[in-house]
């Protein structure tokens, strides 16, 4: 008999935001308007910013706190970038992140 799997909780889990670069609108930074405190808004382009750290290798965002796979936050879930709300737990990406951090997925 197999143990059963937990179930797929990104606060215990935390794998992708140690996996993407996170690109976004820079209209989503504090400096025009939106709500991504600008201390975690790198500007790439005079039209797109990316969260400090996922540009590192390996990636790793810099408002992310505690341990893979054991429990994790995001220091600024309020006002997190579109890239993080459209990311979907369960979805194949979430699946290889997680894959890729050694912690078990469904089958």
């Amino acid at each position: 008999m197999t143990p059963l799997l937990p179930a797929l909780d990104c606060q215990t889990c935390g794998a992708c935001c140690a996996s993407f670069r996170v690109d976004f609108s820079i209209l989503e930074s504090e400096a025009e308007g939106g709500s991504v405190p600008g201390s975690l808004a790198e500007p790439i382009t005079a039209g797109t910013c990316r969260l400090r750290g996922t540009d590192h290798s390996p990636p790793r965002c810099a408002a992310l706190t505690g341990r893979i796979g054991e429990q994790v936050a995001c220091a600024i879930y309020r006002w997190r970038p579109s890239p993080c709300h459209e990311f979907e737990a369960g979805s194949d990406a979430c699946l290889r992140t997680r894959r890729r951090h050694g912690l078990p997925v469904p089958d």
